[in-house]
């Protein structure tokens, strides 16, 4: 992989993952929390999301073929869940966090919805089986390389939450949460389009 391929595909990946969007969610969905509990979901989302990444990058397509899954599918059942999430912001559905009163979370977000779909979503799952198809060990090494250059981006960009927090305060993050939430219903039903749309006969 050559340096302008490196650039390419770190920009490729930075666009899909988006580190700067995932921000204001990942503040609008702790909110409340502390800053070591929040330390921990980052660490957390951020790890589970690279070693999904890495793995589908070794194994590409075999994976979802192996289980029967076809790349469509996985976008709509992405997007079904993520939906799911968007709905709870936009409601505030979402079981309540006792503010400064406990470490952890009451439900823990890094896995889902952070790890996956929002950091290692199909976009960015399809994006990597692509940089590392038909490469060799070497290029393939380079590419989960670049990928955890963005994933170290993602999770600086979590680490600001706190700050963030507090310059929001209390009713921008309510109306940060509600407006994140319509994006991602949105994104969501963008990921139940583009799996539709690739299926056969659509």
């Amino acid at each position: 992989m050559t340096l302008t391929e490196a650039i390419t595909a770190f920009t490729a990946l930075f666009v899909v993952i988006d580190p700067i969007g995932l921000a204001p969610i990942f503040v609008a969905m702790t909110a409340g929390m502390t800053m070591r509990a929040r330390r921990a979901i980052a660490v957390r989302a951020c790890v589970i999301a690279a070693g999904i990444l890495i793995a589908f990058a070794l194994l590409g397509d075999s994976i979802l073929t192996f289980l029967g899954i076809s790349m469509p599918a996985f976008r709509i059942a992405g997007g079904l869940l993520l939906f799911l999430t968007a709905l709870e912001m936009l409601f505030e559905r979402r079981q309540p966090k006792r503010e400064g009163r406990a470490e952890e979370p009451t439900t823990d977000p890094s896995v889902f919805p952070f790890a996956l779909p929002l950091i290692a979503g199909p976009g960015a799952i399809a994006t990597m089986i692509l940089l590392t198809d038909e490469a060799s060990a070497i290029g393939s090494a380079q590419a989960i390389g670049v990928m955890l250059m963005v994933i170290a981006v993602v999770f600086a960009f979590f680490l600001l939450a706190t700050p963030m927090e507090k310059l929001l305060g209390h009713t921008g993050i309510n109306v940060v949460t509600r407006l994140l939430g319509m994006l991602l219903a949105a994104l969501s039903v963008q990921f139940v389009l583009d799996g539709l749309s690739d299926l056969p006969g659509w």
